[in-house]
């Protein structure tokens, strides 16, 4: 398994080893003794999620004491997943990383505790899979504006390159607030 730094502390690419022939491949795509030092507390549930080109999700993120982290794929079709350090002590607080995921290129996102979470779907019928080491609390559910400019997420790079003229979003991602009208607070030092 390669783990590869992101310009986000904490935040990692992960690329499972893959085993194949002329038949197709084999691989361990989750090894907790190998994720260790990426401070997964294991696999609580897993979650899957199936969009149509276009859609966005996100940019979500769970309450303490269920903040989660999380380690995501697509398994089907591309997504551009985009993440924003959004702890308040971290050297790299509300800057964001993007990496492209398909069902072919073998990479994993490790999304840690205290950033929110979002993507795009650049085919129809993608499933992205989410490996989650904390439950679901519908009532600590938050997030911040997918599209907020103090982010400079290239959302409209992304949508010119892969023929996305009407992203498709839920209302609750429509209405947001931005990172700086966030009251939710979180740490990379636990003990703040």
């Amino acid at each position: 398994m390669k783990i590869t730094n992101t310009n986000l502390l904490d935040c990692y690419i992960i690329e499972p080893n893959r085993f194949g022939d002329e038949r197709g491949y084999f691989s361990p795509y989750f090894i907790q003794q190998e994720l260790k030092q990426l401070d997964f507390q294991g696999v609580v549930q897993a979650n899957r999620s199936k969009s149509c080109k276009g859609v966005v999700r996100g940019l979500h993120f769970q309450e303490n004491p269920k903040c989660q982290a999380k380690l995501v794929e697509v398994i089907r079709g591309a997504a551009i997943d985009v993440v924003v350090d959004i702890r308040a002590d971290s050297e790299t607080f509300g800057q964001s990383t993007y990496v492209l995921l398909t069902e072919d290129n073998n990479q994993q996102l490790y999304v840690p505790r205290g950033f929110a979470h979002g993507f795009v779907s650049l085919e129809d019928n993608t499933i992205f899979q989410y490996l989650i080491d904390n439950d679901y609390a519908k009532d600590l559910e938050g997030g911040i504006l997918w599209n907020d400019p103090a982010l400079n997420i290239p959302w409209e790079a992304f949508f010119q390159e892969y023929g996305i003229t009407n992203p498709i979003l839920s209302e609750k991602d429509i209405c947001r607030e931005p990172l700086s009208k966030c009251k939710v607070k979180f740490y990379r030092n636990q003990s703040e």
